[in-house]
């Protein structure tokens, strides 16, 4: 499904597992495509924008978060978790993110 217009994504960390030296349960991404709003961003990690990077456009033009694996139902949010495994792999921790779409 795809729904045209423009959104703006708000990413919110919703947990972290192990140890991440970068987010915070609560901490958010905001994107206005193809601009990160640096003001209302708390951090941003490489490990976290290589996961969400290939799904910014489409989802900041409407493409489902279903169609694209991130939700199981039609809405206007999903998730997604960083790249790092953490223990026993690496001595990071994996965080799980929160996608909001707003229409702007």
């Amino acid at each position: 499904m795809f729904e045209a217009g423009k959104y703006r994504l708000v990413i919110t960390v919703k947990s972290v597992r192990g140890n991440c030296p970068i987010y915070k349960v609560g901490e958010r991404i905001v994107v206005d495509s193809p601009r990160i709003v640096v003001k209302e961003t708390d951090n941003l990690c490489i490990h976290a924008l290589g996961c969400i990077l290939s799904m910014i456009v489409p989802l900041s033009h409407g493409m489902s978060f279903k169609l694209l694996g991130l939700a199981k139902e039609e809405g206007e949010r999903g998730y997604f978790q960083c790249l790092d495994p953490g223990k026993p792999y690496t001595d990071g921790g994996t965080v799980l993110f929160e996608v909001k779409r707003e229409k702007i």
